[in-house]
């Protein structure tokens, strides 16, 4: 490959996520609409519909969203009256995120959601999606590997 063909935007796998990663936002935003969420806000009533309450900081490690970005999206999820933010029992410094009786009641509605989805995803066979959630599990450690930080 030469250094023309390396700054090609055909040739940028990171192009291929973005595009991606905005077709899932854009894939999922009518399907949120009924519970009234956005796409990050979703991915936070996931780790919460899977274990609550649960540590801020054990929800960023879960979700992978910026510390900065989930206080925002807390505090909006909050608002909604799908979660509250509690003070931890051994540690008043350690806030714990807990459902609400509404946000827990919007699991029954979202369970529609992850079907559709996958209704969407046709392209791909079973070991296909399989595999394809394999490496982009792999290629993600590569790219948060302390060693291999670009910070």
């Amino acid at each position: 490959m030469t250094e023309d063909d390396l700054l090609k935007l055909d040739n940028q796998l990171c192009h291929r996520f973005y595009s991606v990663s905005n077709a899932f936002t854009r894939a999922y935003r009518p399907l949120l609409k009924e519970l009234d969420i956005t796409y990050p806000q979703y991915l936070v009533m996931l780790a919460l519909w899977e274990s609550h309450p649960m540590a801020i900081s054990a929800l960023v490690k879960k979700c992978r969203i910026d510390a900065g970005a989930l206080t925002l999206i807390l505090k909006k999820l909050q608002q909604k009256n799908l979660i509250a933010i509690l003070p931890g029992d051994n540690d008043k410094r350690v806030k714990q995120v807990s459902l609400t009786d509404q946000g827990l009641a919007a699991k029954s509605h979202a369970t529609a959601v992850p079907k559709q989805m996958l209704c969407r995803i046709q392209n791909l066979d079973k070991r296909e999606f399989e595999q394809l959630t394999y490496l982009i599990d792999k290629l993600y450690c590569d790219l948060t590997a302390k060693d291999n930080s670009l910070d």
